[in-house]
């Protein structure tokens, strides 16, 4: 069934009858609040089945939009069409106070009204508390597919840490497998820099899943670097990773039981520092030793001065 529009007819008073009959008999924006005075739950339930003309002025945006990053170039691409053929798909927003509203859905399209220059947009009314807002929100992203990882990782953790949810029944509520809310909530824990390169499509989620199990920051960095220089796949990233992460061998494994433990953690923190297998670490009876970090070319070792770089940069 096609929705119906709802516009005013000059002249016409509200009445508890012609509320009965319909939103079509009644008004437009302008008329709103004293129908809401009438009959509120009546209106409430017309209004979720039809949309009326809004002010663009009356609406602000949604504090709780999981996303974003809105490109100037897919803005204005869409105002240029809202000028063309108008807005197909009503947005939906809640009502504040007497004649401001709230957007829960259709930023977008929101800001590209505004740069078309339109004096009002078509919207469904809904009553809404904040929580609600933002799972309307996320699930209106989830399915248009508009949320980058991060903003879904971000707009999961706040529904949490706000509303008080544990994985289970944010599943439950959101209807996504909670595996899916767990990975996505340890995204949260990325360096900066994975985060940005998530948001900025430079690597995919998969790579994210991968660096999100990865214990040391720096090495963390290091397979970010080697992901986006040399475009690797998931499971190439995966298999640099237990590279690094490898066992050793047999006859290094006879040098290892030698190292107190101390040192054989040592030993670890810096191959995991420096994203390398191998590092040797030899200490003598009275603490003195020494800590050899092989390469293979001159682009190793460069790689192994930017790490060093980076340290200093954050120490």
């Amino acid at each position: 069934m096609a929705k119906k529009v709802v516009r005013n007819e000059p002249g016409k008073k509200v009445t508890r009858d012609n509320l009965g009959a319909g939103l079509r008999a009644v008004f437009s924006a302008d008329k709103l609040e004293e129908a809401i005075e009438l009959n509120q739950d009546e209106l409430v339930n017309e209004l979720m089945a039809n949309f009326l003309m809004i002010p663009i002025e009356q609406i602000e945006g949604n504090i709780n939009q999981p996303r974003k990053d809105f490109t100037e170039v897919e803005l204005n691409e869409l105002a240029d069409s809202i000028k063309t053929h108008g807005i197909i798909q009503p947005i939906t927003v809640r009502r504040l106070e007497p004649k401001k509203y709230q957007i829960i859905s259709g930023e977008r399209r929101f800001r590209a009204s505004k740069l078309a220059e339109l004096t009002e947009i078509p919207a469904y009314i809904l009553k809404a508390d904040d929580t609600l807002m933002l799972e309307m929100a996320i699930l209106e992203n989830i399915k248009r597919q508009d949320l980058n990882p991060m903003e879904l990782a971000n707009s999961y953790a706040r529904l949490i840490s706000e509303f008080h949810l544990t994985h289970e029944q944010l599943s439950e509520r959101l209807g996504v497998n909670r595996p899916s809310i767990t990975n996505f909530l340890r995204l949260i824990n990325l360096q900066n820099a994975t985060k940005a390169a998530l948001r900025d499509g430079l690597i995919t989620l998969g790579h994210g899943k991968v660096l999100a199990g990865i214990e040391f920051p720096s090495t963390e960095l290091f397979l970010l670097q080697e992901t986006i220089e040399n475009g690797l796949s998931v499971k190439a990233l995966e298999t640099l990773r237990d590279s690094i992460n490898a066992p050793k061998t047999k006859k290094s494994a006879g040098k290892s039981k030698d190292l107190p433990e101390e040192y054989q953690a040592v030993r670890k923190k810096i191959r995991a520092t420096f994203g390398i297998g191998s590092v040797q670490l030899k200490v003598n009876a009275e603490g003195k030793g020494q800590v050899v970090i092989p390469f293979a070319n001159t682009k190793a070792l460069n790689e192994l001065l930017d790490i060093l770089d980076r340290l200093e940069e954050n120490h």
